[in-house]
């Protein structure tokens, strides 16, 4: 059965009523001007303590009696095939218990796995990788995306071509868009491959029991079911007798989904081992192997009329994600700016590389980078301030409103107005729009249990990558049973719990926190049956509210919320929610933008950011702490892409020449710049809980802000990233 509600949704000045139809048993979503105990109200990390003291266990802590080592070996060529491998010398290597050799035999990129050894120490595990004789044919390969397009390049797959189906996509007529055009821009903005560089390594530890028959795997994963699922096909085993476990995870960013190589080799190992095996990858392997955001090359065409409105927008774009697909970028120039002319068209080039994996708002900040610095092109031609020329391009009335709270906390017209400088070190500004889409999915299920010593736990099978998860499921709880935080305990990270989807795609947030919410009302329900009899009320005349459940038309009337837990029953009292498909709502897509200020110096050609603003909607902020956390890692991101980060590759050798944190450059503590961020709270009715995720929206326009203000400050745009010294030299040169 379903009910019918009406609510007020929207934002500040711009609110009106929605009638949605929720299920009965749904709690009423929350609305504008709602006011809420602990939701809202920033909260320190549940698990920050742990985190702080090292307590925290991460996969690389994993230790189990009589536990082994493992190691993979690599192929050190980026294209052959294996006539043999003899692993015989490693077998009789005495401290090895187990070897096997891998079943592909076609090599297509350096670093691809070989063979697998378990051993009873790392170092051991090492040395018997070297004694490994494998028999290579090495073929003919390219690592250079123009290269592969020839038609006398090695084919990266057989006969097929290199280059991958185009696909395309147009609305309304972009050429006639272009010739009515007052002014037209063109220019190629190029993008490098981003390797994830995540802080924990991919790794698993793998045990089987005597039997054979059941695998508990601990590992490093956004996805502990999908992880699931995928080791219960490759060894044909029931879902139910496998279990995976990962209680903390050290970063993820899109590259550690179901089952990858490394887990299945584990278990492997363990399996011919018959003991519980570790692998962790080291460093090297997880730069060349474990995946990337794919490169990208965008050709951009523009067009404006008199009122600087756009009549055109044309992409052609190109990109490689190695052995990999994946390499799109148009998402931004379809969606974030109003244009009834749009035409895109995107293409893979397959090269021997490492293959791509989704990264962080995957093709956005590609696509973002190379639209952001066109209009800012644009808007210099057609003589308009930078940010108006945006704001005359936008529909979204969210977005707009961010503009102006951005620009007034960032001082743009005061900093657009003002010299930049005299000397070698300019100062220039820029600006960026963001978009996303994470409202979430049905699926997840939650259990929310009250113990009679009034402590309360949470369970879901989600995982916390390192946002923040359990932190925001046990305020959402407590914000229902009218408790402190401190009297909930998130329990995530296994598949013992009820089912939950894998964090990618900013799905954590929106898709289980109304889930723990309908968890959290109907255990509420049932409390209010033991409390009524004893307050002389009905159950529906009762609310949770300030550690107590009390009569809501007489709050005298009250018993402490754990003196109504004595009395249950049992030893506990739970009760299960899902999360529903979403509703109609208010806006189901989130908007934001980022302002930026840097200072080049004009004589080394170095680029420092100084001062980053950032606006942005996430429905619902549950704990402006962790949220805010979200955005300056996503900023902290993109100016590693927009100034450091490339992956390298020697075209000679077709090996990766920088797999190492010493050659692949991060943004270190002095690339800090003054971070401030305001979040615009949107009431969408979207949900119960009405949370949007954050960590992709946070990220799509930093790079691209940065490329914005850089072009301010020297006059003339760089358009390939990073922009590195010898980049901006180069564009003052031309200049």
């Amino acid at each position: 059965m379903s009910r019918r509600v009406t609510l007020n949704l929207g934002f500040e000045g711009n609110t009106r009523d929605v009638t949605v139809v929720i299920p009965d048993d749904e709690p009423t979503p929350w609305q504008w001007g709602e006011r809420l105990s602990v939701v809202g109200k920033p909260t320190a990390r549940v698990d920050g303590p742990l985190k702080a003291t090292g307590a925290a266990h991460y996969t690389y802590d994993i230790e189990l009696p009589g536990m082994l080592y493992g190691a993979i070996l690599r192929s050190p060529w980026p294209h052959a095939r294996i006539r043999n491998i003899d692993l015989s010398a490693a077998e009789h290597l005495a401290g090895v218990r187990a070897v096997l050799a891998l079943e592909d035999r076609e090599i297509r990129f350096a670093g691809q796995e070989v063979a697998a050894v378990a051993a009873i120490s790392s170092d051991l595990a090492d040395d018997a990788l070297k004694l490994i004789k494998v028999d290579y044919q090495t073929m003919r390969f390219v690592v250079n995306m123009d290269r592969a397009m020839g038609d006398s390049a090695p084919r990266v797959f057989g006969s097929g071509s290199n280059v991958g189906r185009t696909s395309t996509s147009s609305v309304g007529d972009v050429p006639r868009g272009l010739q009515v055009a007052a002014n037209t821009i063109e220019a190629t903005y190029t993008t490098p491959v981003q390797t994830h560089v995540c802080l924990e390594t991919h790794g698993a530890v793998a045990s089987f029991n005597a039997a054979g028959d059941r695998l508990t795997v601990w590992c490093s994963t956004q996805g502990v079911f999908s992880v699931r699922d995928d080791l219960a096909v490759y060894f044909s085993l029931p879902p139910d007798n496998v279990r995976v476990v990962c209680e903390f995870l050290g970063g993820g960013f899109g590259s550690k989904f179901g089952a990858t190589p490394e887990i299945i080799v584990a278990a492997r190992l363990a399996r011919a081992a018959g003991v519980p095996v570790k692998v962790m990858l080291p460093r090297g392997d997880e730069h060349r192997s474990t995946g990337n955001r794919p490169n990208s090359e965008q050709r951009v065409k523009l067009g404006v009329d008199r009122d600087g409105k756009l009549t055109a927008i044309d992409l052609v774009q190109r990109g490689s994600g190695g052995i990999g697909g994946g390499a799109g970028s148009a998402a931004p120039f379809k969606s974030v700016y109003r244009c009834t002319n749009i035409r895109t068209e995107e293409r893979d080039i397959y090269t021997n590389a490492g293959p791509a994996s989704p990264m962080r708002a995957p093709g956005w900040p590609q696509g973002c980078f190379a639209l952001e610095l066109a209009m800012d092109e644009m808007a210099r031609k057609a003589g308009i301030d930078r940010l108006e020329f945006r704001r005359r391009n936008t529909d979204n009335p969210v977005r707009a409103a961010e503009y102006e709270i951005g620009a007034r906390a960032f001082g743009w017209t005061e900093k657009t107005s003002s010299p930049k400088s005299s000397g070698a070190l300019k100062r220039g500004v820029g600006v960026a729009s963001a978009e996303w889409h994470a409202v979430g999915v049905s699926g997840p299920e939650a259990q929310v249990i009250a113990h009679r010593d009034g402590s309360v736990e949470v369970r879901v099978g989600t995982q916390d990558i390192g946002t923040g998860t359990r932190t925001i499921l046990a305020i959402v709880a407590a914000e229902e049973l009218g408790l402190p935080v401190d009297r909930v305990k998130s329990e995530i990270g296994d598949t013992r719990f009820l089912f939950s989807v894998p964090s990618g795609g900013s799905l954590s947030a929106p898709s289980n926190t109304p889930a723990v919410r309908q968890a959290a009302a109907h255990l509420k329900d049932k409390l209010f049956r033991i409390a009524a009899p004893i307050l002389g009320a009905e159950p529906g005349d009762l609310e949770a509210a300030d550690g107590s459940i009390r009569v809501r038309t007489n709050p005298s009337r009250s018993l402490a919320f754990a003196d109504v837990c004595k009395r249950i029953p049992g030893d506990s009292i739970s009760a299960q929610g899902e999360r529903v498909p979403n509703y109609q709502g208010f806006r189901t897509d989130q908007a934001g933008c980022q302002f930026a200020e840097v200072e080049v110096d004009t004589e080394t050609g170095i680029v420092r950011v100084t001062h980053v603003v950032a606006v942005h909607d996430a429905g619902r902020i549950i704990d402006p702490l962790t949220a805010r956390s979200q955005v300056n890692g996503g900023i902290l991101m993109g100016i590693g892409f927009a100034l450091f980060e490339d992956r390298r590759m020697d075209p000679q050798l077709g090996i990766m020449v920088n797999p190492t944190m010493d050659d692949y450059k991060l943004p270190g503590p002095l690339d800090v710049p003054q971070i401030d961020v305001t979040f615009f709270e949107v009431a969408n009715g979207i949900t119960n809980t009405g949370v949007m995720g954050l960590g992709e929206v946070a990220h799509v326009a930093s790079a691209a802000a940065v490329a914005c203000a850089v072009y301010d400050a020297i006059g003339v745009p760089v358009r390939s990233l990073p922009i590195t010294p010898d980049r901006v030299l180069a564009a003052l040169g031309r200049a």
